[in-house]
């Protein structure tokens, strides 16, 4: 076996039987593939060795800590495929650890920062009305950016204000929305993306693009990167920062981490918990500025 079959035989495998989304997939792949490069030897014959070489390689490419233990990650999968698939018996990769990670807190919006942006966007222009409306969806229910650009009018119920969503491995979870992003959805429907000529293929997408296409994920990175400076963020804001200002929020608000879990998609409340540290620092914040002894 190659690297390009064993490589096109875990893409499939990843796809189908793993059912992980498109962009994890792509990930993988990407890093298997340099992994490839590195070596002469085909992928069945690679040794415990050979990965150590690898890692050195990549510490001498001054890759972070971060950046080896995803490609660490992928390797293992990779390898643990082959043994599922009955290639070979023993994983090379199983002794080999990933490098410790700094807990790196994400960048969280204030309450009056979002409004900020919220409210320095244009209705006047021809997309004010859908950027208003992505930038407090995308606050208000938590999205990630693939499961914005992949919404659908037909998983928003108007009636009972949620929306399902499609999220990481397609796993599918309900999400409410409040009243305020209720009138958005339907003022965007009726007076914008009523005129809009749509692509027959793209008909129930919810956000479109002016060519009547569902919009694409740098056009959402722009309009929450224009509308941020127009607004006088100075901080580093991507559309993900608030989905992190939505669980922060949230827990300083004092919800449950396990609805808080639930309403993000994480399939492990660990990866929820960063929140409480984010709380804690608020907490500690909020004593140094407003405690006569502080």
């Amino acid at each position: 076996m190659d690297w390009n079959k064993a490589i096109k035989d875990f893409n499939i495998y990843l796809s189908i039987e793993r059912g992980l989304s498109k962009n994890t997939v792509d990930a993988y792949i990407r890093d298997i593939k340099s992994f490839s490069f590195f070596f002469k030897k085909k992928p069945l014959v690679v040794k415990r060795k050979d990965l150590i070489k690898y890692i050195n390689f990549l510490n001498d490419e001054k890759k972070s800590s971060r950046t080896q233990a995803r490609i660490l990650s992928s390797i293992k999968s990779f390898y643990n495929y082959l043994i599922f698939d009955d290639k070979i018996k023993d994983n090379p990769s199983l002794e080999i650890y990933s490098p410790k990670l700094e807990k790196k807190l994400p960048v969280v919006l204030s309450i009056k920062e979002v409004d900020t942006i919220i409210q320095s966007i244009d209705l006047s222009l021809d997309n004010g009305e859908r950027n208003r409306t992505i930038i407090e969806c995308l606050y208000s229910c938590g999205l990630r950016v693939s499961e914005l650009i992949n919404l659908k009018i037909s998983e928003i119920n108007f009636s009972d204000e949620y929306i399902k969503v499609i999220g990481k491995g397609n796993k599918q979870r309900i999400t409410p929305v409040n009243n305020r992003l209720i009138t958005y959805f339907k003022n965007y429907i009726n007076e914008i993306r009523s005129k809009i000529k749509i692509d027959k293929k793209n008909t129930d997408y919810l956000f479109l693009n002016r060519r009547g296409k569902k919009i694409s994920r740098v056009l959402v990175f722009n309009i929450v990167k224009e509308n941020c400076e127009k607004a006088g963020i100075k901080k580093n804001i991507s559309p993900h920062t608030f989905r992190h200002s939505f669980a922060t929020h949230l827990v300083e608000g004092g919800a449950d981490l396990r609805a808080v879990q639930e309403m993000l998609g994480h399939s492990n409340i660990t990866t929820t918990e960063i929140y409480t540290h984010l709380d804690t620092k608020y907490l500690k914040e909020e004593i140094n500025n407003f405690h006569p002894r502080s």
